[in-house]
């Protein structure tokens, strides 16, 4: 996958269009998890939505680039 995507002719970078894929994943994930009731067992629910993001960008960055 190369490194910046053109846009209407602005080049993109790469993770920017990764980082709102992974807002939209750990959105929907987070909205499942308090339909289950997961939050009463977590600690910090904003530290674990933040956790969750940044394994989600994390994992897709590297499926991209490795």
């Amino acid at each position: 996958m190369p490194r910046e995507i053109s846009f209407f002719d602005a080049y993109i970078p790469t993770l920017l269009l990764l980082a709102v894929a992974a807002g939209a994943l750990a959105f929907a994930a987070d909205r499942l998890l308090v339909r289950i009731g997961l939050y009463n067992m977590v600690w910090h629910p904003a530290l674990f939505r933040v956790s969750m993001f940044v394994c989600f960008a994390s994992l897709m960055g590297l499926y991209v680039y490795a």
